[in-house]
């Protein structure tokens, strides 16, 4: 894996790629099932975190579900 990075939410973070989407997540101490990712401008779907791969440059916007109301 090269260390390379990607855009977070406009910040660049550097990132061991290629790595999946859930990797990228754990990272960054964030819980995979508590997120909405958009990969590119695409939505991806939490089923998918494990299998979409991430390259260096990959912009994703990452929301975290909050609970309560």
């Amino acid at each position: 894996m090269d260390d390379a990075y990607v855009i977070a939410n406009g910040q660049r973070i550097a990132a061991a790629v290629p790595c999946s989407i859930e990797q990228f997540l754990l990272a960054q101490k964030m819980l995979p099932r508590s997120v909405v990712v958009e990969l590119n401008g695409e939505a991806v779907v939490p089923s998918e975190f494990d299998r979409r791969q991430l390259a260096g440059g990959d912009r994703l916007e990452i929301v975290r579900i909050v609970a309560g109301g």
